[in-house]
């Protein structure tokens, strides 16, 4: 007679199944007996919780939105075309060389940051009105940055007993940045954020320092010195051809004045003498002379086309949101930090007294 193998008696039980039930009730037993050790560690929670709550300085956040607009989008509607169109030159307009895309690179480099350090700021209660260099060593930090910085810090004072001061008003070299200074570029690179939407262009700056008012300046300042960057790069090359054709202007109506002067005078002192010779000379200082206009007008008409590609070659940027000092501090409130503490410290001693002694004491036994 073949048996079932697959018959289970039903007395014995899966032991598969025991591992996946959990006994609620017997967990609950555990935690009420240990209520007492519990109330214990959320009163540590609070103390810690107010502790690091207090301890974390408030943060201010300032966004402002940008929308570049470059000419590279005028489809031959910009002055330097309207202006060709009339003077009879043809004007071209190329792809950008700097791409609105790249402003998160430009805030982040070095000279940009540098720039902001001789930004004058002010606190909103008006008690600091100073240098954004100076103001960063006002900020406060937590206790625990002190503890960190302190090694640093100690090493840096020994340190200048042995090496002599330098004016704190000289330039500074991106080449070659001291310590401090290095240190105070990457807290603002990391306080100043760029983002920018690659199929949109929009351009999104974020400031976060611990002043509202502050705030706002340095927000306000970064857009105006990320716009006269742009602008800068943009005409820079349309500035050089101006002045080169300035100067080119300058030469060419020199010579058509000295060939116009030259003609005037050899016709004025000729003018009664029938000779083929003399006829032949004026004849000659004449074409010079109407060469030398020819040359002088065409270089004027390109210097009035190069002025206005100047114009044209700016960017316009729309501020679709500006810089406003914030009402309310920014990230994770200390209500939250402080009942996060809290929670987190019951929940790590629950888990030592039911299943860390425990285990602990295998792994000692082992």
């Amino acid at each position: 007679m073949n048996e079932n193998k697959n018959y289970q008696h039903p007395d014995v039980q899966d032991p598969e199944n025991d591992e996946l039930e959990i006994d609620w009730m017997e967990i609950l037993r555990k935690i009420i007996a240990i209520r007492k050790t519990l109330y214990k560690a959320a009163g540590v929670g609070v103390v810690l919780g107010i502790i690091i709550a207090l301890s974390i300085p408030k943060q201010y956040t300032v966004t402002v939105t940008l929308s570049p607009e470059m000419s590279g989008d005028k489809a031959g509607g910009g002055l330097a075309s309207l202006a060709s169109s009339f003077l009879g030159g043809g004007a071209s307009s190329s792809p950008d060389a700097l791409n609105a895309t790249l402003a998160p690179d430009i805030v982040a480099s070095t000279p940009f940051i540098l720039e902001l350090f001789n930004t004058r700021v002010q606190t909103l209660d008006g008690k600091l009105d100073t240098t954004l260099v100076a103001y960063l060593d006002e900020q406060k930090q937590p206790w625990w940055g002190y503890i960190k910085a302190a090694p640093s810090m100690a090493i840096g004072a020994f340190k200048s007993l042995f090496t002599e001061k330098t004016d704190s008003a000289t330039t500074l070299n991106p080449f070659q940045l001291t310590e401090k200074e290095a240190a105070k570029v990457k807290e603002l690179r990391q306080s100043i954020l760029a983002e920018a939407d690659k199929k949109t262009a929009m351009t999104t700056i974020t400031v976060t320092m611990q002043d509202p008012k502050v705030t706002a300046i340095v927000a306000d300042s970064v857009v105006a010195k990320l716009q006269q960057y742009i602008i800068d790069y943009r005409i820079k090359k349309a500035k050089e051809d101006c002045a080169y054709l300035e100067e080119l202007y300058k030469e060419r109506q020199q010579e058509y004045y000295e060939a116009q002067s030259k003609y005037a005078h050899y016709f004025d002192s000729n003018r009664n003498i029938a000779l083929q010779s003399v006829r032949a000379e004026q004849e000659r200082l004449q074409n010079d002379m109407n060469l030398a206009y020819q040359v002088y007008s065409q270089v004027a008409q390109q210097l009035q086309v190069a002025r206005a590609k100047i114009q044209e070659e700016k960017p316009v940027f729309a501020v679709l949101e500006p810089a406003t000092i914030p009402l309310e501090p920014s990230g994770t409130s200390k209500r939250v930090i402080f009942m996060g503490i809290i929670l987190l410290t019951v929940c790590c001693t629950g888990a030592w007294i039911l299943l860390g002694k425990e285990y602990w004491k295998k792994i000692n036994f082992k």
